[in-house]
Order: structure tokens, then sequence, then C-alpha cells
């Protein structure tokens, strides 16, 4: 039955639910890393090399500035 498969899901979660309540804290910013490196991961289905798929995520998610400043 649906309604007893719901129950049982709340009853194993609540502790944890409770917890991220209480604590105001969330994992949101992994969550958003973590959704960017999927969606690179997706654009990059063929990358032949681990290092060359590497350098595509810090490239486009590590927040690199692609017009460096000059130094005077």
């Amino acid at each position: 039955m649906e309604i007893m498969k719901v129950a049982e899901m709340f009853e194993r979660y609540l502790t944890g639910v409770g917890n991220a309540h209480c604590r105001e804290q969330s994992n949101a910013r992994s969550e958003r890393v973590d959704g960017r490196i999927q969606g690179v991961k997706t654009i990059g289905r063929g990358y032949r090399k681990f290092e060359n798929f590497r350098s595509v995520i810090l490239f486009f998610r590590g927040d690199l500035n692609l017009y460096p400043q000059h130094s005077r």
C-alpha cells in the first residue's frame, strides 16, 4: 500500500529532517557545484582522457578569470 511506503519513508528520515531544520544548515552549495559538474559531464561526453575532462571542469566551473589583469 502506497500510504504505508510514505509513512515508512517519513519514519526513516525523520531524524535527519529534524536536524536539518533545527540547525538551519543545508548542502545547497555542494548540490549546486555537483549540478554544474554534471552539466559539464553532459556536454563533455567523448573526452578521451580524464585530464582533459578535469581541465574543462576547472576552466568552466573553477571561477577562473578568462581575462587576467596585466601587472604594471
